[in-house]
């Protein structure tokens, strides 16, 4: 079966750089996880893991052993990476960034952002994860920071939104809210009582807005809703939702 996958066009045009934003098609595991599960603590089995992150890395053109991936733990925190992590390393954190060819960086979502940077000029890329607390927390400023220390420069970087889920399904309360406001006193633009019900969290137009205030040069969102297509996407709401759980798909990227 083959592996497909969404691109970019603000990534797909730059001639070093090769990306991909894979759902949940393709793969080798089966049950909750079918098919294209990447994620390693999830329950599935170790093998079918291996073999689904190998055949997405040779889609962009590199071995398996170029892959690189973190512990993601709802953080800000940014890895930079400045050799080949080795097998197994998997350092907490919710981004990563690296100005070594050669290297496939990758990012694990079911609902929350993954995004993916370029600053062709320089040749640093990275990778984050944003959840509603990493966003919250300064995920994405980090990131552009640590890009911007390998010689990056923020206005020429792009940055592309990955499938994320979608303000129409992502409930969160007042009592988030009141706790985002409180910390981004701007972001109510992002809040909204669909049919005057509960609060939602526009989480993409977060993501959005915080890269535009960290001066990323271009932004592009796919506006793809995990939530709305759990056929095509793992989704960890919509799994929880049907009392399940679920697997992990992966954004890479790489430079030549």
């Amino acid at each position: 079966m083959s592996i497909p996958f969404a691109t970019s066009p603000v990534l797909v045009g730059l001639p070093t750089i090769r990306h991909a934003f894979f759902g949940r098609r393709g793969g080798v595991s089966t049950g909750i996880y079918a098919s294209l599960n990447m994620s390693e603590s999830g329950g599935d089995k170790p093998a079918m893991v291996a073999s689904n992150r190998a055949e997405a890395v040779a889609l962009l053109g590199f071995p398996a052993t170029a892959l690189a991936t973190v512990t993601q733990i709802h953080s800000s925190r940014v890895v930079t990476l400045n050799r080949p992590l080795g097998a197994g390393d998997r350092p907490e954190a919710d981004a990563i960034v690296t100005a070594l060819p050669g290297i496939a960086l990758g990012i694990l979502t079911a609902d929350c952002a993954p995004i993916l940077f370029a600053d062709p000029v320089a040749g640093v890329i990275g990778a984050a994860h944003a959840g509603w607390k990493g966003a919250i927390d300064g995920i994405l400023a980090n990131t552009v920071a640590a890009m911007v220390a390998l010689g990056a420069h923020p206005s020429r970087i792009v940055a592309s939104i990955g499938p994320t889920i979608s303000p129409q399904n992502y409930e969160v309360g007042p009592e988030f809210a009141e706790s985002l406001l409180a910390r981004h006193r701007d972001a109510s633009n992002r809040i909204a009582r669909p049919n005057g019900g509960r609060e939602h969290f526009d989480l993409p137009g977060f993501v959005f807005d915080q890269l535009h205030d960290a001066g990323v040069g271009l932004v592009n969102d796919l506006a793809i809703c995990t939530y709305a297509d759990p056929k095509r996407y793992f989704s960890h709401r919509f799994a929880t939702h049907q009392q399940t759980t679920t697997g992990r798909q992966i954004a890479l990227i790489a430079q030549l």
